[in-house]
Protein backbone atom coordinates (compact mmCIF):
# COMPACT_ATOMS: atom_id res chain seq x y z
CA UNK A 1 0.00 0.00 0.00
CA UNK A 2 1.30 3.51 -0.44
CA UNK A 3 2.76 5.19 2.33
CA UNK A 4 0.30 7.99 2.09
CA UNK A 5 -2.66 6.10 1.95
CA UNK A 6 -1.32 3.75 4.92
CA UNK A 7 -1.03 7.14 6.90
CA UNK A 8 -4.65 8.29 5.52
CA UNK A 9 -6.30 4.77 6.81
CA UNK A 10 -4.65 5.32 9.95
CA UNK A 11 -5.80 8.98 10.37
CA UNK A 12 -9.69 7.58 9.06
CA UNK A 13 -9.57 4.72 11.23
CA UNK A 14 -8.76 6.64 14.43
CA UNK A 15 -11.07 9.47 13.10
CA UNK A 16 -14.08 6.98 14.43
CA UNK A 17 -13.44 7.52 17.92
CA UNK A 18 -13.64 11.04 18.01
CA UNK A 19 -14.98 12.26 20.89
CA UNK A 20 -16.85 15.25 19.60
CA UNK A 21 -20.45 15.45 20.70
CA UNK A 22 -20.29 19.21 20.66
CA UNK A 23 -19.18 20.15 17.30
CA UNK A 24 -19.73 16.72 16.07
CA UNK A 25 -16.75 17.51 13.71
CA UNK A 26 -14.59 14.49 13.77
CA UNK A 27 -11.05 14.49 13.12
CA UNK A 28 -8.59 11.57 13.23
CA UNK A 29 -4.97 12.19 12.37
CA UNK A 30 -1.93 10.17 12.01
CA UNK A 31 2.13 10.85 12.07
CA UNK A 32 4.72 9.31 10.63
CA UNK A 33 8.00 9.58 12.91
CA UNK A 34 11.36 9.43 11.73
CA UNK A 35 11.66 5.78 12.32
CA UNK A 36 8.63 5.25 10.26
CA UNK A 37 6.74 4.11 13.51
CA UNK A 38 3.31 5.72 12.94
CA UNK A 39 1.05 6.83 15.74
CA UNK A 40 -2.43 7.71 15.43
CA UNK A 41 -5.06 10.23 17.49
CA UNK A 42 -8.24 11.85 17.39
CA UNK A 43 -9.84 15.00 18.66
CA UNK A 44 -11.28 14.87 21.87
CA UNK A 45 -14.05 17.28 23.02
CA UNK A 46 -14.51 19.04 26.75
CA UNK A 47 -17.59 21.18 27.88
CA UNK A 48 -14.74 23.93 28.72
CA UNK A 49 -13.78 24.48 24.96
CA UNK A 50 -10.50 25.50 26.20
CA UNK A 51 -9.82 22.15 27.34
CA UNK A 52 -10.21 20.46 24.31
CA UNK A 53 -7.53 18.69 22.42
CA UNK A 54 -7.03 18.42 18.71
CA UNK A 55 -6.26 14.85 16.53
CA UNK A 56 -2.82 16.02 15.34
CA UNK A 57 -1.53 17.33 19.25
CA UNK A 58 -3.01 13.67 19.95
CA UNK A 59 -0.72 12.46 17.48
CA UNK A 60 2.21 13.94 18.17
CA UNK A 61 1.83 13.43 21.90
CA UNK A 62 1.15 9.64 21.26
CA UNK A 63 5.02 9.94 19.07
CA UNK A 64 6.40 11.55 21.91
CA UNK A 65 5.07 9.39 24.98
CA UNK A 66 6.82 6.33 22.64
CA UNK A 67 10.23 7.70 22.23
CA UNK A 68 9.69 9.58 19.10
CA UNK A 69 11.48 12.95 18.50
CA UNK A 70 10.46 13.95 15.00
CA UNK A 71 7.64 13.58 12.48
CA UNK A 72 8.39 13.42 8.70
CA UNK A 73 4.46 13.56 7.77
CA UNK A 74 1.49 13.64 9.07
CA UNK A 75 -2.26 12.54 7.66
CA UNK A 76 -5.51 14.06 9.27
CA UNK A 77 -8.94 13.18 8.06
CA UNK A 78 -12.04 15.67 8.11
CA UNK A 79 -15.08 15.93 6.79
CA UNK A 80 -14.07 18.34 4.25
CA UNK A 81 -10.07 18.96 4.32
CA UNK A 82 -9.71 21.12 7.60
CA UNK A 83 -6.53 22.41 7.67
CA UNK A 84 -5.02 22.10 11.70
CA UNK A 85 -5.56 24.88 13.87
CA UNK A 86 -2.56 27.61 15.08
CA UNK A 87 -1.90 25.63 18.18
CA UNK A 88 -1.37 22.84 16.01
CA UNK A 89 0.45 24.16 13.43
CA UNK A 90 3.00 25.49 15.95
CA UNK A 91 2.96 22.02 17.81
CA UNK A 92 3.90 20.87 14.27
CA UNK A 93 6.50 22.85 13.68
CA UNK A 94 8.62 22.35 17.10
CA UNK A 95 8.71 18.31 16.32
CA UNK A 96 9.87 18.46 12.33
CA UNK A 97 11.82 20.53 9.83
CA UNK A 98 9.76 23.11 7.47
CA UNK A 99 9.52 20.50 4.78
CA UNK A 100 7.86 17.88 6.58
CA UNK A 101 4.53 17.50 4.86
CA UNK A 102 0.80 17.91 5.64
CA UNK A 103 -1.48 15.54 4.02
CA UNK A 104 -5.75 16.81 4.41
CA UNK A 105 -8.03 14.10 3.59
CA UNK A 106 -11.94 14.91 2.93
CA UNK A 107 -13.87 11.89 4.57
CA UNK A 108 -16.70 13.61 1.99
CA UNK A 109 -15.51 13.85 -1.49
CA UNK A 110 -11.75 11.57 -0.76
CA UNK A 111 -9.80 14.72 -1.72
CA UNK A 112 -6.19 14.88 -0.35
CA UNK A 113 -3.87 18.46 -0.34
CA UNK A 114 -0.44 18.51 0.45
CA UNK A 115 1.31 21.30 2.22
CA UNK A 116 4.84 22.07 4.39
CA UNK A 117 4.17 22.88 7.55
CA UNK A 118 6.67 25.77 6.50
CA UNK A 119 3.70 26.59 4.20
CA UNK A 120 1.14 26.06 6.23
CA UNK A 121 3.13 27.99 9.37
CA UNK A 122 5.92 30.59 7.94
CA UNK A 123 8.49 31.89 10.09
CA UNK A 124 7.54 29.50 12.79
CA UNK A 125 8.52 30.35 16.58
CA UNK A 126 11.37 28.39 17.61
CA UNK A 127 13.20 27.69 20.71
CA UNK A 128 16.20 28.85 18.14
CA UNK A 129 14.10 32.02 17.06
CA UNK A 130 13.79 32.48 20.98
CA UNK A 131 17.72 32.36 21.64
CA UNK A 132 18.36 34.89 18.33
CA UNK A 133 16.00 37.01 20.63
CA UNK A 134 17.07 36.49 24.00
CA UNK A 135 20.80 36.70 22.45
CA UNK A 136 20.45 40.00 20.07
CA UNK A 137 22.52 43.41 21.33
CA UNK A 138 20.86 45.64 22.14
CA UNK A 139 23.28 48.11 22.25
CA UNK A 140 23.87 50.84 20.19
Amino acid sequence: MDPIKKLVAAAREVRERAYAPYSKYLVGAAVRSESGAVFAGCNVENASYGLTICAERNALAAMIAAGGSRWTEIAVVTEDEGTPCGACRQVMAEFAAPAARIHLFSARTGEISSYSIGELLPDAFTLQSRRSIECADTSE
